[in-house]
């Protein structure tokens, strides 16, 4: 069952704004020129709309109050965020004590999904030419049973819709409706948006009653609104800029940081690198630098999973995926458990950050999963085949390895006596049938003589036996 309510919200944001309250204050001292009454506080989002985002709107809309600015102008590029952030920003923006202006822009821009409701929310709704808004349905979860909208369920080709999807989707139908009807724009619109993704154009969102107007520069736009009379929080207010400054305000540090780290494709490299360097260091205990990058990508993870909103289903699912690829290492599965390993780490992928709470908040499959699995195919790869090739490569250490090796006498063999190899002494045996043939001149037949070496004749070992080695004879010196 999802429950959308402030409480939780209030919860997943207080320890993030008692973290920030020191800097957020001191970076909004430095954070723009300083502003006088009657000025415009322009503020740009270009990204997706979450904690560090609604605090940055939510702040600067608390600075224009509080310095008497004439309107906060919104420059809008989004694909989309958190349900419950975007609510925040909306509850500003109704009960805001100066105008509020959203600017879709630039050329190329969308106002999609959580932009959206933040559009409509604003005195003023405007967008440059080549700009788009819409499809504001919320996603859900895979594995949930739920199907895309209009999937046929049965025979009579009704849409399948879980109990989930269907409560969500009428909240955020009437929510937006709301806002609508807050701001007199087209509530018929509003609902399809939401309901069945519909999408337009600049043209056809002014054509629709969906924004105020098209403006090719911010001041087109400004000239344009010149005098035009709003409601704002339930007074009359005309909108007058004749000599107010355009003030950017700037992301403090801090929000730029946390809106850097609140991204589900920067959460899964910080996990595979955590757990490369972590595996890394374990095999290899004593090499430090993969362990102290496992350790930092973990607690930056740590962080940015306290953010983020997952679903423990696909995290598992992850972890039994990297479990199992591990596993291959060790275990002869003749490569089931690493097709399954891998098989899990992609289905759990797609799922780890798909939750019914945000509108487009998934780790990209081709950027970022997809890459992921092909080098740790290559990682596992290379690790099999220095396993493999050192298994069957030649014994270099231990007694055994001297078996061929070639030695000097240093006494003769007759048959026993003593051999240089390698830097050492050993005491040594000839083996039988590696006899001298002796030729005597005054007599017709070779005599074969007791086994022997000459000092300083080559041999080659043959076995070792405790201390003593089995030799023959060699033609050449090691």
């Amino acid at each position: 069952m999802i429950q959308i309510s402030r409480p939780r919200r209030f919860c997943r944001a207080k320890s993030f704004r008692q973290l920030t309250l020191f800097f957020l204050t001191a970076g909004l001292i430095f954070s723009a020129a300083a502003a006088k009454a009657g000025d415009i506080l322009v503020v740009t989002i270009d990204g997706s709309i979450n904690q560090a985002s609604a605090e940055y709107l939510i702040d600067a809309i608390a600075r224009a109050e509080s310095e008497g600015a004439a309107a906060v102008l919104i420059e809008l590029d989004t694909p989309g965020g958190f349900v419950l952030d975007t609510q925040d920003i909306i509850q500003a923006m109704l009960n805001a004590s100066v105008p509020t202006i959203v600017y879709v822009t630039p050329r190329g821009a969308t106002a999609t999904s959580a932009g959206t409701f933040i559009t409509l929310a604003a005195n003023i709704a405007a967008m440059m030419p080549g700009t788009s808004i819409g499809a504001a349905h919320p996603l859900i979860p895979v594995g949930s049973g739920a199907k895309p909208p209009g999937t046929p369920d049965s025979d009579d080709g009704e849409p399948a819709q879980t109990i989930i999807e269907e409560k969500l989707e009428n909240y955020l139908a009437a929510y937006i409706e709301s806002i609508a009807k807050q701001r007199n724009r087209n509530v018929e619109w509003a609902e399809e948006a939401v309901r069945n993704s519909v999408a337009v154009t600049a043209d056809e969102a002014l054509e629709l009653g969906v924004i105020d107007l098209i403006a090719k520069n911010r001041s087109e736009l400004l000239s344009a609104i010149e005098g035009r009379v709003v409601e704002v929080n339930g007074d009359d207010w005309t909108l007058s800029f004749s000599g107010s400054v355009a003030i950017p305000i700037e992301m403090t540090l801090v929000q730029q940081i946390f809106d850097f780290l609140i991204d589900p494709n920067l959460a899964f490299i910080l996990f595979a690198i955590g757990a490369a360097g972590l595996y890394l260091e374990f095999q290899n205990p004593g090499m430090i630098v993969p362990g102290a990058v496992g350790v930092i990508a973990m607690l930056i993870l740590g962080f940015t999973m306290h953010v983020l909103p997952f679903s423990w289903v696909g995290a598992l699912l992850v972890l039994i995926g990297v479990a199992l690829l591990i596993a291959e290492l060790f275990v002869v599965s003749f490569g089931l458990l690493f097709a399954a390993g891998i098989t899990c780490f992609l289905v759990g992928g797609t799922m780890v950050f798909d939750r019914p709470d945000v509108w487009d908040l998934t780790v990209s499959f081709w950027d970022v999963l997809f890459p992921i699995a092909v080098t740790m195919t290559i990682m596992g790869a290379l690790i099999a085949y220095t396993v493999g090739r050192s298994v069957f490569r030649k014994q270099t250490a231990g007694v055994d390895q001297m078996i061929g090796l070639v030695a000097r006498c240093e006494s003769t063999l007759d048959p026993e006596g003593r051999v240089f190899v390698r830097g050492e002494h050993w005491k040594a045996i000839l083996q039988s049938g590696e006899s001298s043939a002796l030729n005597d001149s005054n007599s017709e037949t070779n005599i074969e003589s007791t086994p022997h070496a000459r000092l300083g004749d080559p041999v080659e070992v043959v076995s070792v036996e405790g201390l003593t080695l089995h030799v023959r004879r060699a033609n050449r010196v090691g």
